[in-house]
């Protein structure tokens, strides 16, 4: 899943409304955002095999650091609890820290039987969801959609930045993901790990352009 996971962060901010929507980006998308590094280091693993499924040419040999069960687990209680030692927000945390694990929860429906457990394990899981391209499509545009609808029900634009700037961002994400489906196999893992570590900007970016944005009174 790739949209999906941004409206995940779109919607959080309904639950989180004093949380920048770039740390609610970073907390959806951290595995995402780990694994490249991971790729790079040739700490985890993956190769290139158009066929793998209908919509993805990956085939995820091993991540069990990044996107096992057990290591989201320790993923999101890390991030959620850091975020409570800085800002004294429980309730924001805990939001945080379910974004994190709703990777997981989310790859669970898309990828073939390739997450592990937790690290050693030899039992992959995954429902499949990338055999259909119709599936897919529909719960991506579900879950973006859902999540844009309810970010844009708690905020509104203080300013051009705001306003322009915040829907720059979702065309980006969109035809980013468009794109992604359109273009095929990349060329090999390290133009992957790169281009996964260039998407470090919309957390930058959606920190940017909700510093522009207000949080609608009625919301608390």
């Amino acid at each position: 899943m790739f949209i999906g996971h941004f409206g995940v962060a779109l919607a959080a901010k309904k639950m989180a409304p004093k949380t920048s929507l770039g740390i609610l980006i970073l907390a959806a998308q951290f595995l995402d955002f780990l694994w490249p590094a991971f790729l790079l280091l040739d700490i985890e693993h993956v190769r290139i095999a158009p066929g793998s499924t209908r919509v993805s040419p990956l085939d995820f040999t091993d991540y069990p650091i990044s996107h096992s069960l057990l290591m989201a687990t320790v993923w999101a209680v890390l991030f959620g609890g850091m975020y409570y030692a800085r800002r004294r927000n429980a309730r924001s945390a805990l939001v945080i820290g379910s974004a994190v694990l709703s990777h997981w929860v989310l790859d669970f429906i898309v990828h073939r039987p390739d997450l592990q457990l937790y690290p050693g394990n030899e039992t992959r899981v995954g429902m499949g969801l990338w055999n259909s391209w119709t599936a897919t499509i529909t719960v991506e545009v579900l879950f973006f959609g859902a999540g844009l609808a309810i970010y844009l029900s708690c905020t509104r634009a203080r300013d051009h930045v705001g306003r322009y700037g915040f829907w720059a961002l979702i065309v980006f994400l969109f035809l980013g993901w468009v794109s992604a489906l359109l273009a095929g196999a990349p060329p090999n893992v390290a133009a992957l790990a790169w281009g996964g570590i260039a998407m470090w900007m919309t957390a930058l970016w959606g920190a940017w352009v909700d510093r522009h944005r207000a949080v609608i009174e009625s919301i608390h």
